[in-house]
């Protein structure tokens, strides 16, 4: 069996405060093969960005990981992200302003980025930057212009030349078209889906959008409140979900061929919590319509792709109700 790119395996992040510590991430494992592309999807709180961040190695303090490890081509890198960070792992923000410096041109970001990692000469630099942006379909001879002379789309496609500029294994890519309008927004993932499968790159997805989840990724994984609660290869997930927080999800998702303007989308009831308010056992068990006595006593285990007391570690219902649970 091919050894996986990337492996995080029970990564713990906490916040140490005066008084508590506040537990963000809660004993995190997956694993990425080369040119697989991963969605993270969740609520606002789930633990989403703050996974990519402690893999980048861009926890803010006192924010730190606390257990586990993260291993890139079996090298673990959990206390040296330092030295993958832009090379080996790219990034893309969901704002391309905060990637981009606004008094250079967006050809001088790309020539020393391309510099800095790779190391070539000037002339050979910007020829690889002639090809980089004719990849991502801006015009090379815009290269000398800034980026707030081009478009939120163009300037997202910008950012995704500067990640791929290093030629890296891994990008992370947290909510990148969240700014984007729909049209736009499908061009930009589709380019960057298609960009990464040539170079054998995988990625990581951060989204909210489960319509962009089924469009863009081979597997996605669902966070609660810092743990993770389903995860496998996308249609299967989206087909069959068995996590009573997936199922919401999914329910609460628009599908244009069966809805009208009476219709009333599902919603989950209640809200995420907070970190200094999560509850004991499943932490989804306040908002499960289903659970039982055991999941607000007893976190349950992650096994067979859930983590749901409904589920044994095969994956077999232990109770009516394959979608529900806690």
């Amino acid at each position: 069996m091919t050894a996986p790119l990337l492996d995080v395996r029970d990564l713990s992040v906490e916040f140490p405060l005066r008084r508590q510590r506040l537990q963000a991430l809660d004993g995190i494992s997956f694993a990425l093969k080369a040119g697989e592309v991963l969605g993270f999807v969740g609520e606002s709180g789930a633990g989403k960005s703050l996974t990519g961040a402690a893999i980048m190695g861009l926890l803010e303090p006192p924010g730190r990981i606390t257990a586990g490890t993260i291993a890139l081509q079996g090298r673990r890198i959990e206390d040296d992200a330092a030295s993958v960070r832009g090379g080996e792992i790219g990034m893309i923000f969901q704002d391309p302003l905060t990637s981009l410096n606004p008094l250079r041109t967006v050809g001088d970001q790309l020539v020393e980025t391309i510099q800095l990692h790779l190391g070539l000469s000037g002339a050979a630099a910007e020829a690889r930057t002639i090809e980089l942006l004719e990849e991502v379909g801006i015009d090379p001879e815009r290269r000398s212009a800034f980026p707030h002379e081009f478009s939120g789309g163009m300037r997202q496609r910008i950012v995704i030349a500067l990640a791929l500029a290093p030629e890296p294994k891994l990008i992370i890519a947290d909510e990148p078209t969240t700014a984007l309008d729909v049209s736009i927004q499908a061009q930009v993932l589709a380019l960057l889906r298609g960009l990464c499968k040539e170079r054998g790159a995988a990625v990581i997805l951060i989204t909210h959008d489960m319509g962009v989840i089924a469009e863009t990724t081979d597997r996605v994984a669902v966070l609660y409140a810092g743990r993770l609660v389903e995860e496998g290869p996308t249609a299967d997930v989206i087909a069959a979900p068995r996590h009573p927080y997936t199922a919401g999800l999914m329910a609460s998702t628009p599908n244009l061929d069966a809805v009208s303007v009476d219709t009333v989308l599902p919603q989950i009831p209640g809200s995420m919590p907070g970190l200094t308010a999560l509850p004991s056992g499943c932490r989804f068990h306040p908002r499960c319509s289903d659970a039982m006595a055991e999941c607000a006593r007893i976190a349950p285990e992650f096994a067979g792709g859930v983590a749901c007391h409904k589920f044994s570690d095969a994956g077999s219902v232990k109770g009516k109700g394959a979608s529900n649970g806690g």
